[in-house]
């Protein structure tokens, strides 16, 4: 569908209607209030801030399908851009703030805490949370989908650009679930200053996606002008496009590691070394992968070697009784 000039003026109001993303935005909506409800009968509480973040990240994914957003998006690449942002940093990190599997843990019953649980220690969701795996995937998905034809193509198919939203989405969500809260996922959780380094990593290839776009004479997806005969030129708009891209996806890195920080400040003095991760790391490495988060190694490792200790201490006195008894046997 194509925008007509006189709607720029009323992009406030103009809607448009998304029914599977719509109905899996209300599903969700209910369903955190039922769990923030079933705690409340409990006599636990929840912290607003948390409802406000789940319904605020919500409010934006609203925003993206059904606003003048999703309209322009396909006609402008400055839009792009801003509709680009918001669902690979803005939405990820306030559901991520919301803390959901948390909030699920503390308001199920036994077995679907055991599931959790099980599902936190094992390789395949900690391979999921990997800096090896998110940043990579992170980065790839920037350039991949900016400076190669599949603009142009995501341009011309709507199964694409929905395919490149959800793909957004999923990329910034594991990214920054490890990150930039303090949501149940991995044990032990990572320390702040290891956080702060993979943020600054990633704003690596946002500045190379940003500038690229900002510096190029070549227009890489003429469809979003071919789409329109109002507005800037193909390549007056893939250069702002490019500024936002830098600009913003640099900022709200920024901003995240601004946030990052203050938790660690906040947190204390325990949590501002690499020991206790190390230490989980060695942990794991040692007792497997179901060793649990407390505790330090070497109080294990003593523990254990008492426990071998005490075995070759009996081990020995069932040999020497043995010994005796076939000695008196003989004699």
């Amino acid at each position: 569908m194509s925008a007509e000039p006189s709607m720029l003026a009323g992009v406030l109001t103009t809607w448009t209607f998304s029914p599977v993303v719509d109905a899996v935005i209300v599903l969700a909506a209910i369903g955190y209030a039922a769990v923030v409800m079933r705690l409340r009968r409990r006599g636990e509480r929840w912290p607003v801030v948390r409802m406000v973040s789940w319904h605020a990240g919500l409010a934006c994914l609203v925003l993206v399908a059904n606003s003048a957003l999703a309209i322009y998006a396909r006609q402008l690449f400055t839009v792009h851009m801003v509709v680009h942002l918001m669902m690979i940093t803005v939405v990820p990190a306030l559901l991520v703030w919301a803390q959901p599997i948390r909030l699920l843990y503390r308001g199920s019953g036994r077995r679907t805490r055991t599931v959790i649980d099980r599902a936190r220690l094992r390789w395949p969701w900690r391979a999921l949370m990997s800096a090896r795996f998110t940043v990579p995937l992170y980065a790839a998905v920037l350039v991949l989908t900016h400076l190669t034809g599949f603009q142009q193509a995501m341009a011309t198919n709507m199964w694409i650009h929905d395919a490149e939203l959800l793909l957004y989405l999923v990329s910034g969500y594991l990214l920054l679930l490890p990150l930039v809260g303090d949501e149940l996922t991995v044990e032990p959780p990572w320390p702040y200053g290891l956080r702060l380094l993979v943020l600054a990593v990633c704003v690596g290839p946002d500045t190379l996606v940003g500038v690229t776009l900002m510096m190029s004479s070549t227009v890489l997806a003429p469809a979003y002008a071919a789409s329109r005969t109002w507005g800037p030129d193909a390549l007056t708009d893939q250069n702002t496009a490019g500024v936002i891209m830098w600009l913003g996806g640099d900022g709200l890195m920024m901003l995240l590691m601004v946030v990052v920080a203050g938790l660690w400040v906040r947190s204390g003095d325990s949590a501002r070394s690499f020991g206790p991760w190390l230490d989980g790391v060695r942990r794991r490495a040692t007792l497997g992968e179901f060793a649990s988060g407390g505790g330090d190694i070497d109080d294990e490792q003593a523990a254990l070697d008492a426990y071998n200790a005490r075995l070759a201490a009996l081990h020995g006195r069932s040999v020497r009784a043995r010994d005796e008894n076939e000695n008196s046997y003989r004699a």
